[in-house]
């Protein structure tokens, strides 16, 4: 379980730039959920993901994984239970590395590196079987550098390398959203597959309320540094994407756009 307890988190702290993020915000997140979270730009959702993973840090308030209050942690201690994919298909993958290497370095993930070879002839025949899954011809392209993919490609990848090694926590940044619709489609569809099969309590932040009503099994909307929907279990199974837009819409004639 992910418990964001009391959170308070401000920009420019004292400066006439200054703008409050979280506001005593709390939020729990139970074992194996897939949670969408959608909401206007500004609204938290981003700021929420980077102070569960520790990219910046909080004000005030407690960060609470598995009963463990791990607020002092620093980012790449807690990224050890952790895969994280962002809208960027660059980020979180090596571009001059070819795919094969990507994915050894990724499965290599919180082991000690010495002067031995990465991978074995074995671990890239499963490599390949893993690329075959994607249905994306990869297994067939793996000794090209990964700067050499298509957008869609490469978060294909970035999606296996999140998910290598026992991880606990799925966290997914808009990772769609500088896809074209078919590719994105594909790129969905493989997450939800994944997200299944290795049982993992997840985050998606999205744009796109399509995706947040069809996928996962919770949706909540932020605005303001606050949920101002929040459905689970058969509310979300029900939810429209015209109920979500409505809300949405409601939220920017409120704020004047």
């Amino acid at each position: 379980m992910i418990e964001l307890v009391n959170i308070n988190k401000y920009y420019n702290p004292g400066l006439i730039t200054e703008t409050c993020v979280f506001d005593n915000f709390s939020l729990k997140i139970k074992d194996k959920q897939f949670v969408s979270v959608v909401g206007s730009n500004g609204s938290g959702k981003t700021t929420m993901l980077n102070i569960i993973c520790g990219s910046i840090p909080i004000d005030s308030g407690k960060i609470i994984i598995d009963g463990q209050d791990i607020t002092n942690k620093k980012e790449f201690t807690r990224m050890k239970n952790i895969g994280r994919v962002y809208q960027n298909p660059a980020l979180g993958t090596s571009p001059h590395l070819n795919i094969i290497e990507n994915l050894a370095i990724a499965e290599n993930k919180n082991k000690s590196f010495n002067l031995s070879k990465l991978y074995s002839k074995s671990d890239e025949e499963r490599y390949k079987e893993l690329l075959k899954g994607l249905n994306l011809g990869l297994e067939d392209r793996c000794d090209i550098p990964m700067k050499s993919l298509s957008g869609g490609q490469k978060q294909a990848v970035a999606l296996l390398m999140a998910t290598m090694t026992d991880i606990d926590f799925l966290i997914l940044d808009e990772h769609t959203a500088a896809l074209d619709p078919k590719t994105a489609d594909i790129i969905m569809e493989l997450t939800d597959r994944i997200i299944k099969q290795k049982n993992l309590t997840s985050i998606m932040v999205t744009h796109n309320l399509r995706y947040a009503v069809e996928y996962g099994n919770r949706l909540i909307m932020m605005h303001e540094g606050k949920t101002v929907i929040d459905k689970e279990g058969s509310e979300k199974e029900n939810i429209k994407v015209d109920e979500v837009l409505k809300k949405f819409t409601e939220i920017s004639i409120e704020c004047g756009n």
